[in-house]
């Protein structure tokens, strides 16, 4: 298939798929991971023309949280295109600045026989926010996205965390709401090593990746631009019991640890979903990349 920001879970014999499709989220499932030519579909959720939530529907995730499903996604009222008023603010222009983070609720166990309806705006302070995740711990729930330190900082995009009451409901006020990560690595920059301001940084697509022998935490989120052929996943990893404490997670500095291939015609690898084999032995990855490292 063609499309971006894959997310992929395994579930009672069949892998199920999201990507961003901008004006709807649609569910796919395949017995097979990487044959999704008969695919079939359902969809979730098509919102109404005119609402804060109705165009660039980017990033949708699935997840089972006490036994329902919750789809977590970013959308915004006008594709992304904020007027003059609003983007003068921005010392870089306000890419994706009405971008805010949703949440659909199942009315069933099950993912694919279940009705999906609107369940929440979730509290990022009226703020941008983009590739909203969930991270499962013992001490709660948590929701990692991408954001920016101010209302109209434009770049760069930092990740932050947020506690949970429940999949629908943020608990932290804005004071405490930590920011976990910042694109200070030449490689988090774009062009690579940009030394002269923040924009085109990034820090985005965080997802939760547990080692299942270790029990060790990681986040691993995608660096740079997407649409650039240096995009790749960087990792931070939790190292100490509590999520919200900033001096409890360790950065992986040295570089990517996933990147783009020139000599097979790879680029730009990013925004990835973790998935298992069908017997459950192997961990697999599934992510976005480009043949053509000058066209995003």
């Amino acid at each position: 298939m063609i499309g971006a920001d894959p997310w992929v879970i395994r579930y009672d014999n069949y892998y199920y798929m999201t990507f961003t499709l901008s004006d709807n989220i649609t569910l796919y499932r395949s017995p097979d991971l990487t044959n999704w030519n008969n695919a079939e579909s359902k969809l979730l959720f098509k919102p109404p023309k005119g609402m804060n939530y109705s165009t660039d529907m980017w990033a949708p995730e699935i997840h089972n949280i006490d036994n329902k499903w919750y789809v977590i996604f970013t959308a915004d009222p006008a594709r992304d295109s904020p007027p003059p008023e609003t983007d003068m603010f921005c010392e870089f222009g306000c890419p994706a600045v009405n971008h805010r983070m949703f949440v659909l609720e199942s009315d069933g166990s099950d993912p694919w026989s279940s009705n999906y309806t609107l369940k929440s705006k979730l509290n990022t302070y009226d703020q941008f926010a983009i590739d909203g995740t969930y991270f499962q711990h013992s001490s709660g729930l948590y929701h990692i996205y991408s954001c920016w330190y101010r209302q109209y900082d434009g770049w760069p995009a930092n990740l932050c965390i947020t506690k949970m009451d429940n999949p629908y409901t943020v608990s932290s006020n804005f004071t405490e709401r930590q920011i976990l990560s910042v694109p200070n690595n030449p490689w988090e920059k774009t062009p690579y090593g940009r030394p002269s301001n923040d924009r085109l940084s990034s820090n985005e697509g965080p997802e939760q990746l547990i080692n299942p022998q270790t029990g060790q935490n990681f986040v691993i989120y995608s660096a740079a631009r997407s649409d650039n052929r240096n995009y790749c996943l960087g990792q931070l990893e939790l190292i100490g019991d509590d999520p919200m404490n900033v001096q409890d997670w360790r950065k992986n500095n040295q570089g990517c640890v996933f990147y783009q291939n020139p000599s097979n015609q790879t680029y730009g690898v990013g925004h990835a979903s973790f998935t298992t084999s069908p017997d459950g032995k192997e961990n697999w990855i599934v992510y976005h990349g480009m043949l053509d490292p000058a066209n995003g």
